[in-house]
């Protein structure tokens, strides 16, 4: 079966060094590519960079929505020398990357194409390989990424800015050039979820033990029992397989699969997320590759209508003054995330506690709906929501607890927006200083083709 291009491309874009352009890339037409035989385009120390390697970064910028101009060649190739620069140096620091670290990253972007391409059937046909040989080819890849990740972060570690740098960067710009931030609002939340009974908790761990047993006995097939019964998404198509480092997964998951022989299956573990029962596939040092059949307990009704019931008797103490929305976090809140921080929902995003509307819109639809029609120190009716982190139901209540209506950027109400920013600033000269040093004393070489480019550095 042949994949669409943009499958094929966003492929190349997940396993191969993102590159970030400052603005888009012109409205020109790009120009004609004639088909070459490969070879170096430029070279950074012991590190080439081949004209197919040039090839695939355009063929990224163009699947995510830029237009090729005739520099593009030009300031790609620039941001190709830059990383490799980035790698030359980290290697003569001996910048290391544990394979830990760079295992857990391939797994994520692997997992990403899986669900791109339809699953890791269709990623193994795709390349001709098996999963494991994927990743062997791969691993290099990622690890170079990595490091200069980690090099550029060791440049940039010392970077502090004073509330006068950013005063200065904010009177710097004009203010017809401040940037409009969108409504910002800081949202509480009292959430209580449905117990769980031990009788539902048992029927999981029956029904558990029924398919260890038959797949024992060769009544089932793990693969298959996972692909039509497992409740995570993440593995469900590929028959609960995994494979990971350690360090990766929740500890009991994690302890369960280092106690297993190659090709036993564990009793039923419990876990945050629910009862799982695991199979060991293979295990080299603290890297293992499983099968594991996830389910989530069934919540009855009588427990959702408990957990209501509690959550109505909360709102209705504090709409009567019996209670502050403090005291009803403490006593009433069961999500520990947010408890401690009196109700307070952070962006995961961000990481800030102001969300912009949009964010809300985009992440939480039935929340934003809800939010949009309160005023500050309102508390929403009970609303029933999915704990996406926890992958459960709940029931909630929500107060608006501040709202910034849409303005033009200011000191006062977007402190942290322009302290980013002048971070940034701060970043960027540091990167172009040191650049500027080391290029002086890493062998780099150009194809007097892209003599004709304008490059930032003089390379």
């Amino acid at each position: 079966m042949m994949l669409k291009q943009t499958t094929v491309t966003a492929i190349i874009s997940l396993l191969l060094i993102n590159f970030s352009f400052a603005q888009p890339i012109g409205d020109e037409n790009p120009m004609s590519a004639k088909p070459v035989i490969d070879k170096i385009v430029a070279q950074v120390g012991e590190n080439i960079i081949l004209h197919s390697d040039l090839e695939v970064q355009k063929l990224q910028a163009m699947n995510e929505g830029y237009t090729l101009t005739m520099d593009s060649d030009c300031r790609i190739l620039e941001e190709m020398l830059y990383q490799n620069l980035l790698i030359h140096q980290a290697k003569i620091d001996s910048v290391e990357i544990p394979d830990g670290q760079v295992d857990a990253e391939m797994e994520g972007r692997l997992r990403q194409i899986e669900a791109q391409i339809g699953g890791r059937d269709k990623l193994e046909q795709f390349y001709g390989k098996t999963y494991s040989q994927i990743k062997d080819e791969f691993r290099d890849v990622i690890r170079e990424r990595m490091m200069a990740q980690r090099m550029e972060e060791i440049i940039t570690a010392d970077i502090k800015v004073t509330p006068r740098d950013v005063r200065r960067l904010f009177e710097e710009i004009p203010t017809d050039s401040l940037p409009i931030v969108n409504d910002q609002i800081r949202f509480q939340q009292i959430v209580i979820f449905p117990k769980v009974s031990q009788r539902d908790k048992d029927a999981t761990i029956s029904q558990l033990r029924k398919w260890k047993n038959d797949i024992e006995r060769g009544v089932k097939d793990f693969e298959a029992v996972a692909r039509a019964h497992s409740e995570d998404p993440g593995s469900r198509k590929q028959g609960g397989r995994i494979q990971a480092s350690r360090g990766m997964m929740v500890k009991p998951f994690e302890a369960a699969a280092f106690s297993l022989a190659v090709g036993e299956i564990s009793d039923v573990v419990e876990t945050e997320y629910g009862f799982h029962i695991i199979q060991l596939l293979d295990r080299r040092g603290d890297e293992y590759e499983i099968r594991h059949i996830l389910k989530i307990p069934e919540v009855d009704r009588s427990a959702f209508s408990q957990a209501a019931a509690l959550i109505e008797e909360c709102a209705r103490r504090l709409d009567d003054g019996e209670i502050t929305w403090n005291q009803a976090v403490r006593e009433y809140s069961e999500d520990e995330m947010t408890k401690q921080n009196l109700g307070i929902v952070t962006n995961p995003y961000s990481g800030e506690m102001f969300w912009d509307m949009e964010a809300v819109k985009q992440i939480e639809p039935e929340l934003f709906a809800e939010i949009n029609r309160m005023d500050v120190g309102m508390i929403s009716s009970p609303i029933i929501f999915q704990d996406r982190m926890r992958n459960k139901e709940g029931v909630r209540i929500v107060r608006l607890d501040a709202k910034t209506p849409s303005h033009r950027a200011n000191l006062k109400d977007d402190y942290s927006v322009i302290k980013r920013a002048a971070e940034n600033k701060k970043k960027e000269e540091a990167v172009e200083q040191w650049v500027n040093e080391h290029i002086k004393s890493a062998y780099i070489r150009i194809d007097p083709k892209f003599s004709r480019c304008q490059y930032l550095y003089n390379w």
